[in-house]
């Protein structure tokens, strides 16, 4: 996958590699990148060309010019085809299913989407000055990309109800106490501290690093037992794997283990 845009009425969603990660960049000029419905086709296109492509180990979402998103773009009339998905229930089934890690960086807002998509993110760091919104009950909606579950078992049902039902604006500093945030910066700090966060990350060992996403995003279906014995299967098939055996060997060798070529 190369640099490039994909874009859409309006807005364009900016893709550019950076050797194993790929950033995509929500671009709409004057309405806080809000999201059309082109706009998400172009997401799920992307993604799912980076899920593809075995050189992409992590992927960036981010907003330009300082802004995450202001969620959905409400004066885009775009309607699917018969028979199609919309753009916006086929984005929040391409995020909720992305095998490999999800990095958002977060910047002036996120509303709507732009707020629910972050609980499909594995990690997320907010700029202090980043203001959250969750708006859906005041727009007569209820919550998506299954927040409604994700929500109470992030924070509990008091603090859930209390974000969704006043649908009020809260602060990074909120988000990263009822744990939708990792860690909170200075904006000056949060690009450089992004790329080094996934500058780690990129070169931990891929399957681990993707069955271990797997195994933490997962409801288990047999409760713990079940997944204990999900576990133990994913552990075995590690052990199985060429990147087991890399870090076995460095190990022996006294090196820093190198899976870019495992």
């Amino acid at each position: 996958m190369g640099d490039g845009e994909q874009k859409s009425n309006g807005g364009e969603i900016r893709v550019s590699r950076e050797g194993p990660v790929t950033r995509l960049t929500f671009a709409n000029p004057g309405k806080k990148n809000a999201l059309g419905q082109a706009m998400y086709v172009a997401l799920c296109d992307a993604l799912d060309e980076a899920a593809a492509a075995p050189e992409v180990n992590v992927v960036v979402l981010q907003g330009a010019d300082g802004i995450f998103t202001a969620g959905n773009d409400a004066s885009d009339a775009t309607r699917p085809a018969p028979g199609e998905k919309p753009g916006t229930l086929r984005f929040i089934e391409t995020i909720a299913a992305f095998p490999k890690p999800l990095v958002a960086k977060v910047e002036g807002v996120a509303i709507g989407l732009g707020c629910t998509m972050l609980l499909h993110c594995d990690l997320v760091y907010a700029a202090e000055d980043s203001r959250f919104l969750l708006p859906f009950v005041n727009q007569a909606v209820v919550p998506e990309a299954g927040s409604t579950y994700l929500l109470p078992a992030l924070m509990g049902n008091a603090r859930a109800f209390e974000l969704v039902m006043f649908g009020e604006m809260f602060s990074a500093q909120v988000a990263h106490q009822v744990g939708i945030v990792n860690q909170v910066l200075p904006a000056e700090e949060l690009e450089a501290h992004v790329q080094k966060r996934v500058a780690t990350l990129a070169a931990k060992p891929r399957a681990a690093v993707r069955r271990a996403k797997a195994l933490l995003r997962a409801v288990p279906a047999g409760g713990v037992m079940g997944r204990i014995a999900e576990e133990s299967d994913a552990i075995a098939a590690c052990i199985a794997g060429p990147e087991f055996a890399e870090m076995l060997a460095a190990f022996r060798e006294k090196r820093k283990p190198d899976y870019s070529k495992v």
